[in-house]
C-alpha cells in the first residue's frame, strides 16, 4: 500500500470516527438531562468503570490499552466539561 492509499484509509477511518463521536455526543446529552445535579455529571465510578471496559476491548482489538486509556480519558473529559456547561446553563 503506497502512502496517500494509507492516508485516505486514515481519512475514511476518521469520517467515521467523527460521526460516532456525535452519536456519543447526543447520547451524553440524553443522559445529562436525566441527572440531578453537577456530581451525577462528574462520577468518577462510572469514568473508571468506562476505561476499564474501553482498555479490556482494546486488548482484544490489538490496541495498546495505554493509548486507549488516554483518548478516552481525554473523550471523558470533553464531555464532561460540556456536560457540567449545559448543566449551569452556560
Amino acid at each position: 500500500m503506497e502512502l496517500e492509499e494509507i492516508r485516505q484509509e486514515i481519512d475514511k477511518i476518521d469520517a467515521k470516527i467523527i460521526e460516532l463521536l456525535s452519536k456519543r455526543s447526543d447520547l451524553v446529552t440524553a443522559a445529562g438531562e436525566l441527572k440531578k445535579d453537577e456530581q451525577g455529571v462528574w462520577d468518577p465510578k462510572r469514568v473508571e468503570q468506562v476505561i476499564n471496559k474501553v482498555k479490556s476491548k482494546a486488548v482484544g482489538a490489538g490496541l495498546d490499552p495505554d493509548i486507549a486509556e488516554k483518548i478516552y480519558r481525554a473523550i471523558i473529559s470533553c464531555f464532561i466539561d460540556r456536560e457540567l456547561k449545559e448543566f449551569k446553563g452556560e
